[in-house]
């Protein structure tokens, strides 16, 4: 009786033992197969190349300079262009489609607008109005600015200064910076100029070289080389022109088609130009940021 007491425990040992052991393999399976599972592949955004068209206002020069070196430095791949032409000519490449971007220095017209153009604020930019360093007169009123221009008031004597007529100079018919001068000081198509020329730095470099010249600049491309006189009391700087205290300003604008996908990488760039990183490089540009 003991010996088959012996048999049945030691057989009751051995199915225990066998169930323990498929108990613990049915355990593990479980983590083994996770082990096996593989988590699907980061994929990296393609990098970006070709080429962004921009066109058209030469006050912008320096602003879209900045904006651009950044974007090729950070996209090695992309060209930026940038052709000087004018508000106006910058207006129609945007049209026509001969450029990715337009770049205007005036708001669009409503005309404009309804044929189906876009205009994205970029930055703010004071608009200068200069003398020949030599100049005594520091200060002037809209009003003067307005009746120097038009021919009412011709001697510089007449403004406290020494005597000399004055030489007014200006931009060429299509300037968004004429354009911007003119509806604010109230002179559209009254004005009465020496000169007009088709460049922000050809008339800086023309009230430079002549002492009873006045002009007016973009803030963002002034020089040393010729005096801003304040307007009402009032300097342009970037803080006046942010808080609408300086009377003579204008935004600076980029112009696109409305319906007309532009391509990814006058996309980016279009992005970061009116981002708030693009804020510094406008900034140290001269113009006054927005985003």
């Amino acid at each position: 009786m003991k010996k088959v007491f012996a048999i049945l425990l030691t057989m009751t040992m051995a199915l225990s033992l066998l169930a323990a052991c498929g108990g613990s393999k049915s355990q593990e399976q479980p983590a083994a197969n996770s082990t096996q599972t593989e988590q699907p592949a980061q994929t990296q955004p393609a990098a970006l190349s070709g080429a962004v068209a921009l066109n058209g206002s030469t006050s912008m020069e320096k602003v879209v300079g900045a904006l651009g070196e950044q974007f090729m430095s950070d996209n090695s791949g992309v060209s930026v262009t940038y052709d000087a032409t004018g508000s106006g000519a910058g207006i129609e490449a945007a049209s026509n489609g001969s450029a990715d971007i337009g770049l205007s220095s005036r708001a669009l017209k409503d005309e404009e607008k309804s044929s189906g153009l876009v205009g994205t604020t970029v930055a703010l930019d004071g608009i200068a109005v200069i003398v020949n360093p030599a100049n005594k007169v520091a200060d002037l009123t809209v009003e003067q600015i307005a009746k120097i221009f038009t021919g009412e008031i011709t001697d510089w004597s007449q403004l406290g200064g020494a005597a000399g007529t004055i030489s007014c100079i200006g931009r060429e018919a299509g300037s968004g910076t004429r354009d911007g001068f003119e509806s604010i000081t109230g002179t559209k198509d009254a004005c009465k100029m020496d000169q007009e020329l088709t460049s922000t730095g050809a008339v800086i470099e023309a009230v430079a070289g002549n002492p009873n010249a006045i002009g007016y600049a973009s803030l963002s491309a002034l020089k040393d080389t010729v005096k801003a006189v304040t307007v009402g009391g009032v300097e342009c700087t970037e803080d006046t022109v942010l808080d609408g205290s300086y009377a003579i300003q204008r935004p600076f604008v980029f112009v696109t088609k409305d319906g007309a996908a532009l391509s990814a990488q006058a996309q980016a760039f279009f992005d970061f130009a009116t981002s708030s990183a693009a804020n510094d490089l406008i900034r140290a540009a001269g113009a006054v940021p927005v985003a």
